[in-house]
């Protein structure tokens, strides 16, 4: 009589002659990676086994049975104790064996009414519904860390840029809040897709179902699922909401990665806007005096990484036929990796932020370049009742006259401004102060320090 485990290892292959060659079981498993979804195929089982009781397919003995063998069971993957075998394939085949060895028959009548298509359709959700509230609470501490900065630094000014050139001052703390609002879309997104991922397909079988007829519903209320796949074939071969998360968990690094953009071209000594600390840079190991921006390229870099993990998920996907194909064994390893590159980005970019000191005085004198008033300016004319698109030309021949004179707006003569267009007068000098140039800015969405503090107050609020 063959071991227990050897026959667990063999149990798919009652038709076959001739052994799975060792390298086919290297190539194939997926115990390496997909061990990580234990506790939720734990929680499975058990659930599963409440089914199969309530169905009078197994005792009351046998439930009970089964529920503390597979709590054993999670107890020693959590202290170390447990030994994974390849041979075994995946995580299930790994659980069921075990749980087989540990309490007998029992063990082996939990697969009734199961395909490792199903279940591990399941596991991946219920695995994503974690993660997901894991996500949210990191992009949270992300967006308290940019507004306790933002907060901090509430009257710095720095110039807005288009194309990379000094376009229009605006304060520092509405630059970060930007970064707040993209943040909350990447969490709503994420809150969306969850809808997608709760969703119960235990039950679907390996494509049809199963003439043993389980109660979905007692599983699904055991598992906190709202709702119940209604197609069996979908349910097992459907990963649309694998790549839905991916893409949100991608574009959510995309955010961050042009958030990397800015802190680096802040911590350079060309712009010279912001310190970042110690504790969240580098030096070199040839040239002393560096100082490296190390975890804003490293988060730059590891968003090439999500979105490999989106080419790699959508290639997968796009030229499966129905139901299940082994194909499908490809989501975990990158959306496993999407996960853990995003919490980790975001953990350790929300420290950076919130440790990161704003040089005012650097970011207040670039911001007081005069030609960041020159929309003002025009503006000023346009209350002079000068049409806009004549207002923009005749700024933008007072700014070729002062660059050729080398002399800044504050420093030319009312005269001077007179011989461009006789609309401006004495008021206009009022115009060229950047702080009074902030006031105006007071349409919703406009970065005035009175719109910018009640936006800090609504983001705390909120948060």
């Amino acid at each position: 009589m063959q071991p227990v485990g050897f026959r667990y290892a063999i149990m798919w292959k009652g038709r076959f002659q001739t052994e799975t060659s060792d390298l086919v079981q290297l190539y194939g498993e997926s115990i390496s990676y997909d061990w990580r979804l234990y506790q939720y195929d734990v929680q499975g089982s058990i659930a599963h086994a409440k089914a199969l009781f309530a169905a009078g397919l197994i005792s009351t003995k046998e439930k009970q049975t089964i529920t503390r063998g597979l709590k054993e069971i999670l107890k020693e993957i959590e202290s170390g104790e447990f030994q994974f075998k390849t041979s075994l394939e995946d995580i299930h085949m790994n659980i069921e064996s075990a749980l087989t060895e540990k309490i007998g028959d029992a063990g082996a009548r939990l697969h009734t009414a199961r395909s490792r298509n199903d279940q591990v359709a399941l596991d991946t959700r219920l695995y994503c519904r974690a993660e997901i509230s894991e996500v949210l609470k990191q992009i949270s501490s992300m967006q308290k860390a940019l507004i306790n900065t933002a907060e901090r630094y509430q009257d710095a000014v720095v110039p807005g840029y288009t194309h990379l050139q000094r376009g229009q001052p605006v304060l520092f703390a509405h630059h970060l809040l930007a970064y707040v609002e993209m943040l909350e879309r990447d969490a709503d997104r994420l809150r969306d897709a969850y809808k997608r991922v709760n969703v119960m397909p235990l039950g679907s079988g390996a494509l049809a179902g199963s003439t043993i007829v389980l109660d979905r519903k007692l599983i699904a209320r055991e598992l906190d699922f709202p709702a119940i796949t209604q197609n069996s074939m979908d349910a097992v071969s459907d990963r649309d909401y694998v790549a839905e998360l991916i893409f949100d968990l991608t574009l959510c690094g995309i955010h961050l990665s042009r958030l990397s953009e800015d802190v680096i071209l802040w911590a350079s000594a060309e712009f010279d806007f912001v310190e970042l600390s110690d504790a969240h840079t580098t030096g070199s190991s040839l040239m002393p005096q560096k100082k490296n921006p190390d975890v804003a390229e490293l988060t730059r870099g590891k968003t090439g990484r999500l979105i490999g993990d989106l080419v790699s998920i959508l290639t997968t996907i796009k030229g499966l036929p129905m139901t299940y194909n082994r194909d499908l064994q490809e989501d975990k390893e990158p959306l496993f990796d999407a996960f853990d590159t995003m919490k980790a980005a975001l953990a350790v970019f929300a420290q950076m932020i919130a440790a990161m000191k704003i040089k005012t005085s650097n970011t207040r004198a670039a911001a007081s370049d005069p030609f960041l008033l020159a929309t003002d300016l025009a503006d000023y004319l346009v209350l002079k009742k000068v049409p806009f698109r004549q207002a923009h030309e005749i700024m933008g021949q007072l700014t070729a006259y002062s660059l050729k004179h080398n002399k800044p707006f504050a420093g030319l003569t009312l005269d001077e401004y007179r011989q461009v267009s006789e609309a401006f007068e004495k008021d206009v000098y009022q115009v060229l102060d950047i702080d009074t140039a902030l006031k105006a800015r007071k349409g919703i969405g406009a970065p005035s320090p009175s719109n910018v503090s009640r936006q800090l107050k609504r983001w705390k609020r909120k948060l």
